[in-house]
């Protein structure tokens, strides 16, 4: 595990905890759209996961819990999932969905990434999908990510490409910014992109003593019957921009949302469906 860091690091951590605790409940409206637009990412995923009856699964930043809830029906019998967020907030929201699913084999834990509270080698398979670059030392949840597996276990994970892959994300962004009601920010703080560039997150594993690598990118598209509903997933799950959306009155909202309906006429079916691509950075590395 990393060194202790400095009190602005340990602010910053207890920021993003708090934003997280203060996020699960837009999280929780949106499980359902954010499963469906996920799902390539989630079964490439699983199809590199080795997955088999009588397994141990922990499932980091889990958030709704859709993958490690995926992987709870392939590990039957006698396997267990272990659901865990950092948000408290957002575990409720995971069990709610667990018994709504009628999954049985799953535990909920409050864990960090960058220190899992778990014995060593203590189990199978590791699934965090978009979780790593959200922390303020990546570098720690990866090496804890392979403290916590069997020798062979699986860490299977992902994060998100370089920001021209993503406009679905970006786009919103980019016009709270040229509007002046959002900063850039600040290079080197935790956030969407920060494992993005190439070849950094093959590097970053290896150098967490992770052998047999593979990093692949997953396409994904966030399909949207209009403008409004891609607006209201972006003020439900980003949190920078959900604060600042709340923030503004009536004019400014018509600004942002004028840019964002221009914005999406490039992006447009024939039938009027908004189709954004994005894609991921996907990855499985052996202990």
């Amino acid at each position: 595990m990393a060194e202790p860091l400095n009190s602005d690091v340990e602010e910053e951590r207890e920021r993003l905890l708090n934003s997280w605790e203060d996020a699960a409940s837009g999280w929780g409206r949106q499980a359902d759209s954010v499963r469906q637009r996920g799902l390539p990412v989630a079964e490439w995923m699983l199809d590199h996961a080795g997955l088999q009856p009588g397994q141990r699964v922990l499932e980091l930043a889990a958030g709704p819990g859709d993958i490690g809830f995926m992987a709870a029906e392939r590990i039957l019998p006698g396997g267990t999932l272990v659901s865990s967020d950092a948000a408290e907030a957002m575990l409720e929201v995971a069990r709610e969905r667990a018994a709504e699913q009628g999954i049985e084999n799953v535990s909920f834990r409050q864990l960090q990434l960058e220190w899992i509270d778990l014995e060593t080698a203590s189990v199978d398979v590791v699934l965090c999908r978009w979780g790593v670059m959200l922390t303020v030392d990546p570098g720690a949840a990866l090496q804890e990510c392979r403290r916590v597996l069997v020798p062979g276990g699986r860490a299977v994970l992902a994060v998100w490409d370089t920001p021209e892959f993503n406009p679905w994300a970006t786009v919103p962004f980019d016009a709270m910014v040229k509007l002046g009601l959002l900063e850039e920010p600040a290079p080197g703080r935790p956030g969407m992109f920060s494992l993005a560039a190439p070849g950094k997150f093959k590097e970053m594993l290896e150098e967490a003593g992770f052998v047999e690598v593979t990093v692949e990118p997953v396409g994904i598209a966030r399909v949207y019957d209009q403008p409004l509903e891609w607006l209201g997933e972006t003020v439900d799950c980003s949190q920078m921009f959900g604060r600042a959306w709340r923030a503004l009155d009536d004019d400014r909202r018509r600004e942002v949302r004028a840019r964002l309906d221009a914005a999406a006429r490039e992006f447009a079916d024939a039938d009027g469906t908004i189709r954004i691509p994005g894609r991921s950075l996907a990855a499985v590395a052996h202990a």
